[in-house]
């Protein structure tokens, strides 16, 4: 036989395992384990493991020697519940995430909007899971009792319970709020699911190859003992089996453990994909070592309970280190059970029970004050435990105290199914049937239990109902049943508050919320803080503000409308993480509350909606993705429609700013969708209100001054009834910037006149040419006759002289009215002249700036090309120099020659050209001169004139860079080669 384990030596290894396990969890947070092996879907799907506990690592083993083939059940029922993942645990996480619900009460609260509705929930909780907890601490008391050979004794029972609650403690509330996520604990638990696996497939292989021989001794044994395989199947025909697979079914969804690591725990939403068929292959790995270790023991006639089989087979062929393998086993089922259960119980007394009785003082540290009473709340979880288990004097079998704790969560599954599927469930209807499923449970199954009864009568049958392990599930039948009929037939015939149809829509699976437009009457992030330091403190408020608009990456100076709202709810979202949703709401409510003349416009908020569709595009399919993909194609055309494109509600709220209005505008969507119209900068509120108040839907040709420049817009309007609110209209603006088509029309105005201006002057010159030459030939008789008089001599030849000035004059007007008119010639060109001729031709305008003009060209150099339209280009470039400087400064003009080319120079004195326009020169109708007084063709011209010559022009300003002034523009010709030659 085996030797006995002493009561010292199997706490030593009980507190060394525990601190193993912290240390797992410690060194994890510390991140000393890699952030992807935490994060990795196989290591949430095994902190799923959590499920197994005590009563499946020993309990199994008696519920397979009591219902054969039965506790499969306690696989399967979880196992179609993972398996139904994206239709029942993916929407419950989507909404726990999103609203910070961290429990099954705070889900009831936050959907029925009921503070009694969550206080219930967690009342029945934890009364129901009281005998599964009481459970652990029988299955290690027991453990301890067969291995040590002695008594079990009630203070090895409240040693480990001291035990569990001190690392309980450490594992889960070394933390300020439930809302955060304790990384090193579901790294903890999935170690602790591997030791589980580890030591039953252990022992399941030790079964197999120890006891028995392999695979063909096994069925050669079953074969002699047919008995043995019969047990297995005869139960399936009867009742139990169905309603286990119901109760453990509910279990994954509704048992608080369950509920805390599926959820609340969740690191990354995509492993819930790996743990829908990750879970299942998990729970079949351990539940093939059940038959097994069961026939080992029917073999040797072991002596020990069936239900401590796995403890026992160690025992029966004297082998301490499986027996001490099953003990290891079994204290990793219970205690990890023991510190998540006792964890998610303990948010919920807080959340439901203890904060909307008391709320600790604003003036003192909330957050350490929240942290300790948690403290205290798993501390008495953990003794009422101990309690029940003094009460039942460890007399029960594992297999029915953890009946009675599934089929007592099994009343929430109603519940938990119309969060999702049933938006008419109401409050009454949900308490009405919770009470009533609660009330046939607690006379029919726990009393029962406490009591230690053998039947019960009733009186309206007339008949006694007998209490044994082949009635229970009669009870836990007609416990659901009374749940289901009272629910449905109260929330038929009631009617459920707004408040609760809204939750209900943020809760449905089908539907997205649809949260009210409506005005709040803070109207920043400070005036939230200064609302909410009255219930929390100054400090706590500021944090909570700060960490909202940190987790929606807002500015703390953010003033609009809609994300305010936003972050309202977020506020609230944070604080039911922190205290529950029952009492995050009435705060939220009462010191973040709307203004009250704004129920008179309420519609829901169309941004959030697109934002939310977006979120769900890719899970959309059918028509449901068909109808997407129309609003997503007719919302990016009007997003890149090139007209300005506004879209406005009742109250002035903009929903839409495209990506013209962006460019035209200069202000970023982000920063104005949102936030009413008079909010935005001006000039842009005063034009767009005072077009809003206009009767006219069309507004053309409107000016509009912006840094300096003027913009012509042309607006139009349109009111839009908002699809969301029948009967209230919107508008919608366009906006369309005109400047450069109205830019364009004054330029060929311009054009057109000074074209016309032209053929007069050509006209003009050709009609003065006439009497200019009479006159030359009247001065020209008069010098010849009067030869002998020499003052009249001279007096004739002046005028002869001044009329060939004007003969000069005349032909230079006609060149350049003419040019570009004729095809280009191509001959010698003296720059000299065509420089002396464009001189004279500027100096006929005496209302421009009085300026020296000095014509430095070398007659010698001589280019190639069109006279006229070279002249047209130095009286531009003249022009432009004159323009630009002082008066009395000079302007020089010189050539510069090589081998193949001529260089022409224009230099002045002038203010210089900008280098952030320098670039732009060129470009036609681009002027720097103001309106009228330049058009923007002239560099335009002479750089296609200069082109067209087969040359280059260049500009180099500052030509003084100490003083910062002078431009020199140099045009590079073509040399005229067989003048050079002359010359040279």
């Amino acid at each position: 036989m085996l030797t006995s384990f002493s009561l010292s030596q199997l706490i030593l290894i009980s507190a060394a395992y525990l601190l193993a396990l912290f240390g797992v969890a410690w060194l994890s947070d510390r991140g000393f384990v890699p952030r992807w092996i935490i994060r990795h879907p196989l290591t949430y799907t095994l902190s799923l493991g959590v499920y197994a506990s005590a009563w499946a690592f020993y309990g199994t083993v008696g519920l397979a020697y009591q219902y054969g083939y039965g506790f499969l059940a306690s696989y399967l029922g979880v196992s179609g519940a993972f398996l139904l993942a994206p239709v029942l645990l993916y929407p419950i996480l989507r909404v726990t995430r999103t609203y910070q619900l961290s429990s099954l009460a705070d889900l009831f609260a936050f959907r029925f909007r009921s503070t009694w509705a969550g206080a219930l929930t967690t009342v029945i909780m934890l009364i129901g899971v009281l005998p599964l907890l009481a459970l652990q601490i029988q299955a290690v008391a027991d453990s301890i009792g067969i291995l040590t050979r002695e008594p079990v004794h009630n203070r090895v029972a409240l040693g480990f319970c001291a035990l569990i609650t001190l690392f309980t403690i450490l594992f889960g509330a070394r933390h300020i709020a439930t809302r955060e996520k304790h990384a090193g604990l579901v790294f903890a638990i999935a170690f602790e699911s591997v030791v589980k696996l580890v030591a039953l497939g252990g022992i399941g292989l030790y079964a197999l190859y120890g006891v028995f021989d392999g695979p063909q001794d096994l069925e050669m044994w079953l074969l002699q003992n047919q008995v043995a395989l019969s047990t297995l199947h005869t139960p399936l025909q009867e009742g139990p089996w169905r309603t286990l697979l119901l109760v453990f079914f509910a279990s994954a969804i509704v048992m608080p453990h369950m509920y805390h690591m599926t959820f609340t725990e969740n690191l990354n939403p995509r492993a819930m994909v790996s743990a829908s068929w990750g879970l299942p292959l998990f729970l079949l790995l351990m539940s093939l070592a059940v038959p097994l270790i069961l026939w080992a023991n029917l073999k040797l006639g072991t002596t020990t309970n069936p239900e401590y089989f796995t403890l026992g087979l160690g025992i029966a062929v004297d082998n301490p280190l499986l027996a001490l393998v099953a003990y290891v086993g079994g204290l990793s089922a219970a205690s990890g059970l023991i510190i998540v259960m006792t964890l998610a119980l303990s948010g919920m007394a807080l959340n439901h029970l203890v904060l909307p009785l008391y709320q600790p003082p604003a003036e003192g540290n909330i957050y350490r004050w929240l942290k300790w009473t948690r403290r205290a709340l798993i501390a008495a979880i953990i003794m009422a435990s101990y309690g029940f288990y003094l009460l039942l004097g460890a007399e029960q079998d594992l297999a029915n105290l953890g009946i009675v704790a599934f089929v007592a969560t099994l009343q929430f599954l109603p519940g938990a199914l119309s969060v999702l599927y049933w938006p008419t469930a109401n409050r009454r209807g949900f308490i009405a049937g919770l009470l009533a499923g609660f009330g046939v449970w607690l006379f029919a199954m726990l009393l029962p239990l406490i009591g230690n009864l053998q039947g019960i009568y009733l009186p309206l049958f007339n008949a006694i109902y007998v209490l044994d392990d082949t009635s229970w599930h009669i009870a836990a039948i007609a416990s659901l049943a009374a749940n289901v009929l009272i629910f449905t037939l109260v929330s038929l015939f009631t009617e459920a508050s707004p408040e609760e149809r809204s939750a209900a829509e943020a809760c449905a699976v089908d539907n997205v919320r649809r949260p009210q437009r409506r005005e709040l009457v803070a109207g920043s992030p400070q005036e939230f803080a200064t609302q909410l330091a009255k219930p929390l403190g100054a400090k706590t408020a500021q944090k909570e503000v700060e960490q909202a608009l940190r987790d929606l990456h807002l500015p703390f100076d953010e003033r609009r409308p809609y994300a305010l709202r936003r972050l309202r709810d977020r506020i609230e979202a944070n604080l039911s993480g922190l205290m529950g949703p029952s009492v995050a709401q009435d705060m939220v409510e009462t010191f973040l509350p709307y203004k009250s003349g704004s129920e008179s416009y309420v519609t829901e908020d169309i941004h959030f909606i697109e934002s939310r569709l977006e979120d769900y595009h890719s899970r959309l399919t059918g028509l449901a993705a068909e109808l997407d993909a129309l609003r997503r194609y007719h919302r990016q055309t009007l997003q890149e429609l090139p007209m300005g494109v506004c879209s406005l509600a009742k109250d002035q709220e903009i929903l839409m700013w495209n990506r013209a209005m962006e460019e035209l505008t200069e202000i970023p969507a982000q920063r104005v969708v949102g936030s009413r119209l008079p909010t935005i900068s001006e000039p842009w509120k005063s034009l767009l209100e005072g077009f809003i108040h206009l009767p006219d839907e069309h507004l053309h040709k409107q000016r509009l001054t912006l840094d300096g420049q003027v913009r012509s817009l042309n607006l139009h309007k349109a009111a839009i009834e908002e699809p969301l609110a029948p009967g209230s209209s919107g508008l919608v603006l366009l906006v369309e910037d005109v400047t450069d088509t109205q830019l364009l029309e004054d330029k060929l105005v311009h054009s057109e006149r000074l074209a016309s201006i032209g053929r007069l002057a050509a006209g003009v010159a050709h009609e003065i040419g006439n009497p200019i030459t009479g006159i030359a030939c009247l001065a020209q008789n008069l010098r010849e006759e009067r030869e002998e008089d020499p003052e009249l001599k001279e007096i004739s030849s002046q005028i002869i002289e001044q009329t060939k000035r004007v003969s000069r004059i005349v032909q230079s007007l006609m060149s350049f009215a003419h040019a570009g008119g004729r095809q280009q010639a191509s001959e010698p060109v003296c720059l000299a002249d065509v420089t002396q001729d464009a001189i004279g031709l500027l100096s006929l305008n005496k209302r421009s700036v009085e300026v020296n003009f000095f014509n430095l060209c070398d007659p010698r150099h001589v280019a190639e090309g069109d006279p006229q339209r070279l002249a047209q280009v130095l009286i531009n470039l003249l022009s432009n120099a004159r323009d630009a400087s002082p008066v009395g400064s000079a302007i020089r003009v010189r050539s510069e020659a090589s081998e193949h080319t001529v260089d022409l120079i224009v230099e002045d004195e002038g203010s210089g050209i900008p280098k952030a326009i320098m670039d732009r020169l060129f470009e036609p109708f681009f002027t720097t001169k103001d309106p009228g007084k330049g058009t923007g063709l002239g560099l335009a011209l002479v750089y296609s004139i200069v082109e067209e010559h087969y040359g280059q022009i260049t500009i180099e300003s500052p030509v003084d860079p100490e003083h910062q002034r002078g431009t020199r523009i140099r045009v590079t010709l073509p040399r005229f080669v067989e003048a050079t030659s002359a010359v040279g």
